[in-house]
């Protein structure tokens, strides 16, 4: 029989005291957090779900390779991660990245790489299903509120015409404290970096992991926060229907996109090679 596990991060704020007095807040975090650990619960996952000063980078490390210890192959992880998102240059890793810049998840202590993402994903054995639900921004450091969002299409999403009340009202980390973030701790984003392309470079490479990503927008876009759930969360319980959808992830993905405003076009992306099987199976099934 099948084991599903599931890790929910919801960080309604982050820890000021590691990103220059920014404390990131944001509403609906902790709910999204909730409320897919409770689809999970009810879809038959054991969940695991971190708040506050528990979303720091070595707890999230911690219960991902406890996962990955004990699913083996025909089992299923799902992750879910709510809260801010940023990009920092990519100068010295040398991956492929045609922006030159990693997406980054702002855990409570420290942004968390892309590319440790897939490191941690890559641990669980060959033919584990894994799941992973992104509601955050991965927005550019050069991209400008008011040039990429029309005041009727900022209404229509973030219910003010009022670009500098944007940042508020999404899950971007401020541009501002992005490159202040980088740097001060440019010295150990740029270490893991370099251990990366070295890895990259060394005769086994770098295991991808096998995952569906669905995320709540594309990287030049916003992802709304909520007086509930994100925009993006909200949509997929929607969607869900407490149980009623039938179709496999792409329909899925679809369904939410139709829900979803054109500012903010959730993507579907598959990594390595999750399987067809995988890919064509109903969302959350054990």
């Amino acid at each position: 029989m099948a084991v599903g596990l599931s890790l929910h991060i919801g960080l309604n704020t982050v820890d000021p005291a590691k990103y220059g007095g920014w404390d990131g807040a944001l509403v609906a975090c902790e709910n999204d957090a909730r409320d897919m650990a409770a689809l999970a619960r009810e879809a038959g996952f054991s969940d695991t779900v971190l708040f506050g000063a528990d979303g720091a980078a070595d707890n999230v490390v911690a219960e991902l390779r406890k996962a990955a210890g004990q699913l083996k192959s025909g089992d299923i992880m799902l992750l879910s991660y709510s809260g801010h998102g940023g990009q920092i240059p990519n100068e010295v890793g040398g991956d492929a990245e045609p922006d030159a810049l990693d997406e980054t998840l702002v855990l409570y202590d420290r942004q968390f790489l892309d590319d440790e993402v897939n490191r941690e994903l890559a641990r669980f054995a060959d033919g584990v299903r894994v799941l992973v639900l992104l509601d955050c921004c991965h927005s550019g450091s050069g991209i400008e509120v008011a040039d990429v969002l029309s005041p009727e299409a900022m209404e229509d999403q973030f219910q003010t015409r009022d670009p500098a009340r944007v940042e508020d009202r999404s899950r971007l980390m401020p541009v501002f404290r992005q490159q202040q973030s980088y740097a001060r701790d440019k010295d150990f984003y740029q270490e893991l970096q370099r251990s990366f392309a070295a890895e990259r470079r060394g005769a086994q490479g770098v295991k991808e992991a096998d995952a569906v990503l669905i995320s709540a927008c594309q990287d030049n876009q916003l992802a709304a926060d909520g007086p509930v759930n994100g925009r993006f969360t909200g949509t997929l319980l929607d969607v869900w229907d407490e149980g009623g959808f039938r179709g496999g992830h792409r329909a899925f993905h679809r369904a939410i996109v139709r829900r979803m405003p054109a500012t903010q076009s959730p993507n579907l992306y598959l990594a390595g090679r999750p399987g067809g099987a995988f890919v064509n199976e109903r969302p959350f099934t054990v």
